[in-house]
């Protein structure tokens, strides 16, 4: 017979009974189980945001009234266009400058923190200057130093003001989103 200790396990497996028990001196308890509880995936990845204020629409009115009304608010977020080359740039530029509208160019990167958060704030941003100006993005580390060099980057995430194919003013975003938006929306009135 195996020697078993309090805890009932005994050496050969055997199965324990109350009489085929011994008390083992000096003898560790086994350790405790600790459990956690786990969540799923879903349940992380559910956000409960506050639903946005609605605009009452009369009963009476038409479907194309109400077609009319809801183009006549705009979009609520316009997605920044992605700049990959130095092409790109002067084809955007040119496109600004035909139409006599500046750009807005994000310069960041997609390691840095800060300017993950910015983005979507700039996307609202631009939903607001919808369609007088133009937003776009640039990834640093996915175009050529010479196109980082010629906007004169040294920091991110920076946003800049293009008017005329010339960069006209910057700021640069190392501070809380909030308070860059409000910097960038001064820019903005400041050159219109």
């Amino acid at each position: 017979m195996a020697i078993a200790s309090v805890y009932g396990a005994t050496g050969a497996g055997e199965a324990t009974t109350p009489s085929s028990r011994r008390v083992l001196v000096g003898a560790r308890p086994p350790p405790r189980r600790i459990s956690f509880h786990i969540k799923s995936p879903s349940e992380w990845a559910s956000i409960s945001l506050p639903p946005e204020p609605r605009r009452v629409v009369p009963a009476a009115a038409t479907a194309e009234e109400r077609v009319e009304e809801e183009a006549e608010e705009g979009p609520t977020w316009v997605e920044l266009e992605p700049i990959g080359s130095e092409q790109q740039l002067d084809r955007a530029l040119a496109e600004a400058q035909q139409l006599g509208v500046p750009i807005v160019l994000l310069w960041m990167a997609s390691w840095c923190r800060k300017c993950i958060y910015l983005k979507p704030k700039l996307e609202k941003l631009a939903a607001e200057y919808y369609p007088r100006i133009q937003f776009y993005c640039v990834d640093v580390n996915a175009v050529s130093q010479k196109l980082v060099n010629r906007a004169g980057v040294t920091k991110m995430p920076s946003i800049q003001l293009w008017s005329d194919s010339q960069k006209q003013t910057e700021v640069i975003g190392g501070h809380k989103s909030w308070l860059v938006i409000d910097d960038v929306r001064r820019m903005i009135d400041q050159k219109e």
